[in-house]
């Protein structure tokens, strides 16, 4: 973890639907550990695929922290309004020999564990639409890429085994890779604190990272949140949503501290939600976050 005068952490939720309590844990987990050392905690808002954004999604976002006192620093980045930048890092890359167009489509590819770089030398389908890809083989990037997770220990991956990951859509959006990392470095992320289901998309961030001449964050990887029937908590599983008032948000506070094993006291189930942060924020160890998934039961955490 960065030091107290230089964290600055993030929490950046896809608008396509309301929070749920897996996005509670990785909100909470990245307030907690920011605050807990007097740094910023910002807001960004990936709202780069406008079809799985249903008008007045962000602002429901915006509203569900507030009730569980999850306030950010500055203003909310949305990341539609930032295309130019990500327009320049790919021209950047492309200079490099690191970005090429790519007409293929998955069906094309549907026999392989991940796309094959087939378009690497030049577009096997210029007359159709292109999507922008990251090469990964170990000509143009090395060979592995490693990092200490906080949680996980040391990660050490080979880029080639998880291929050429799109930058740009076939469709014209921008895709989460490039966005992601492109942002993290504009905005001075030092810290990153998210769920494990993205563990395995972080070689190739520390490959963007390297190519475009970023610092590389810190990274914290949680638990997954899963349901008792051990599917994850999505909006695509149907997590049941935050709610959107404080007192509604009390006994879900206090249940995602106690998932994240941070004992909160047993009298302050009920007690308002700043009192419980102010208790948190003094009383955080990442440490303390077990190895194993969180189970969510809503009829007990909502007691």
């Amino acid at each position: 973890m960065s030091g107290a005068a230089s964290y600055r952490g993030r929490f950046a939720p896809t608008p396509s639907g309301p929070l749920h309590f897996g996005s509670l844990i990785a909100a909470l987990a990245s307030w907690l550990d920011a605050h807990a050392v007097g740094g910023e905690w910002l807001l960004r808002i990936e709202d780069i695929d406008p079809p799985r954004c249903p008008r007045g999604a962000s602002e429901d976002i915006l509203r569900q922290l507030e009730a569980f006192g999850l306030h950010w620093d500055g203003d909310v980045r949305h990341q539609s309004r930032r295309s130019e930048a990500y327009q320049h890092a790919l021209e950047k890359l492309a200079t490099l020999g690191l970005a090429y167009p790519c007409g293929c489509s998955r069906k094309d590819w549907q026999g392989f564990d991940h796309y094959p770089g087939w378009c690497r030398e030049g577009s096997l389908h210029p007359d159709r639409p292109q999507a922008w890809r990251l090469r990964t083989d170990s000509t143009h990037q090395p060979v592995k890429v490693s990092w200490q997770d906080r949680r996980l220990g040391r990660q050490e991956w080979t880029p080639a085994a998880l291929g050429d990951v799109v930058l740009r859509r076939r469709d014209g959006f921008w895709a989460y890779q490039l966005a992601v990392t492109v942002d993290d470095g504009d905005q001075g992320i030092t810290d990153v604190v998210r769920g494990s289901d993205l563990l395995d998309n972080t070689p190739w961030q520390l490959l963007l990272q390297r190519n475009l001449d970023l610092p590389t964050p810190s990274y914290l990887h949680l638990p997954l949140a899963r349901a008792a029937n051990g599917q994850k908590l999505s909006k695509q599983n149907l997590a049941p949503a935050l709610p959107r008032s404080e007192e509604a948000a009390r006994t879900l506070l206090h249940a995602a501290l106690r998932a994240l094993g941070q004992h909160p006291p047993v009298e302050s189930l009920d007690a308002p939600v700043q009192e419980q942060l102010c208790w948190a924020k003094s009383h955080w160890r990442s440490t303390a976050i077990g190895q194993g998934d969180i189970v969510f039961r809503p009829a007990l955490e909502s007691r």
